[in-house]
């Protein structure tokens, strides 16, 4: 069973993610160069992907079909890094900007619905 406490941490490095992403480019390279473990790395692409999907289901239906296909490649992409810590630490920089780009869309979206 997995410990709550591991899915907490997971999901507050993912919050750091987001934020070192949005700040310094190359904060966010250095955080996930930190990230050695496998297993570290699997809780923190779980974060983003809870982050992902709830942010996702905001969206208008098309831009939520193409969110959803996103994560599909995503997924794809996390199953071939599996037990490559330096694929791992690629897919979850892709999984942090899809969250950026989701955020964007969602105010997009907000701005146009007025």
């Amino acid at each position: 069973m997995t410990d709550p406490a591991d899915l907490t941490a997971g999901r507050a490095r993912a919050d750091e993610l987001l934020r070192r992403l949005a700040d310094d480019e190359a904060g966010a390279d250095a955080f996930l160069a930190e990230l050695t473990e496998v297993r570290d790395l699997a809780f923190v692409g779980a974060g983003l992907t809870a982050i992902a999907r709830s942010e996702g289901r905001q969206l208008p239906p098309a831009q939520r079909a193409q969110a959803a296909t996103r994560q599909v490649h995503l997924g794809a992409l996390r199953d071939r890094s599996r037990t490559d810590p330096a694929g791992l630490r690629f897919w979850l920089r892709r999984a942090a900007e899809e969250v950026q780009l989701l955020r964007r869309l969602r105010e997009a979206a907000d701005r146009l619905a007025g």
